[in-house]
């Protein structure tokens, strides 16, 4: 990912091309060791490529991936049937009595 992330600053910077010494100096500028053969597979992979073509593609498959979150937890609710709704709110309880059961580790961050 970092070699990555060099790759799309050089980029972003003007140079449409970048090489492998040009990768490994935006890397070594912030105390991070490249890693030659990484470096060498980004470059063939992204050769003759237009990097926002490839972000688009990358944008249009990520699209695809399901987040989970609000929708997931919804869904399986409204699954589970309105004689499992009333177990619900019990399973809530007790996630919450471990949460309170957290905050009083017998010190404060700020003693």
């Amino acid at each position: 990912m970092k070699h990555l992330a060099a790759y799309l600053l050089l980029t972003m910077g003007g140079n449409s091309s970048p090489s492998a010494e040009d990768i490994t100096a935006v890397l070594a500028a912030v105390g991070i060791e490249a890693d030659n053969g990484r470096v060498e597979t980004l470059l063939k992979e992204v050769s003759g490529k237009d990097i926002n073509e490839l972000i688009a593609e990358g944008s249009s498959k990520l699209a695809s991936v399901p987040s989970g979150g609000a929708a997931v937890a919804a869904t399986s609710a409204a699954a589970a049937g309105p004689g499992d709704a009333a177990a619900a709110p019990v399973a809530e309880e007790k996630a919450e009595e471990k949460e309170e059961s957290d905050e009083d580790m017998g010190f404060g961050l700020f003693d």
